[in-house]
């Protein structure tokens, strides 16, 4: 909410939530001037990160291993219930990815049958959730391993963000953005069947 207060004719105080604007109202025809800028008490006006109860982590836990394991076993088919049908997605064969369908031919298909040993590292993962078990985010980073052209292995870490959508029925992931660290390389050249689509 904003709250715009008369200090005096020419000048004028806005207040945004925590962040207060003082405005000269000068009358040019270039627009008015931002007398000062007061920034918030950081201490004061932040929250704590809403960290997500034991019962909501141990959920999400089970969820990771659960989903790493389809990727291990490269099963599309048992995926694509732990998601949206409209999930927005990112990942490393494309920028911003709509919808479930299109996230698993461009993806999931260039990724899972052509790397091995995917696994999220759950001693590392955050989990964050609405105080109204709506909106949870996990944040991990995971590991692989993937293939030069001859064959031979390379670890292949990453990190992903995921966002989920709570309701009556459960948890969905609503987004996800799986890339991999900084000189890791992008291509792996394995060629694993799939188990279902």
């Amino acid at each position: 909410m904003s709250l715009v207060r008369e200090i005096s004719p020419a000048r004028r105080s806005i207040s945004t939530g925590a962040l207060k604007v003082h405005i000269l109202l000068d009358g040019s025809p270039h627009g008015n001037k931002i007398a000062a800028i007061q920034q918030p008490n950081m201490e004061q006006a932040m929250a704590p990160l809403p960290l997500a109860n034991t019962e909501i982590v141990q959920f999400f836990h089970e969820w990771m291993e659960t989903f790493a394991g389809y990727v291990r076993e490269v099963d599309y088919a048992s995926a694509r219930p732990l998601f949206h049908p409209d999930v927005l997605a990112f990942g490393t064969h494309n920028d911003v990815i709509p919808g479930l369908d299109q996230w698993v031919s461009t993806q999931w298909d260039n990724v899972w049958p052509k790397t091995s040993d995917f696994r999220f590292v759950l001693d590392q993962t955050s989990v964050l959730a609405s105080p109204d078990g709506t909106m949870a985010t996990v944040i991990a980073p995971w590991t692989s391993t993937g293939y030069h052209p001859d064959g031979s292995a390379f670890p292949r870490p990453g990190r992903a963000t995921m966002v989920f959508l709570g309701n009556a029925d459960g948890w969905l992931c609503v987004h996800s953005h799986m890339s991999l660290n900084r000189g890791v390389p992008q291509a792996s050249h394995a060629n694993r069947q799939v188990k279902a689509w």
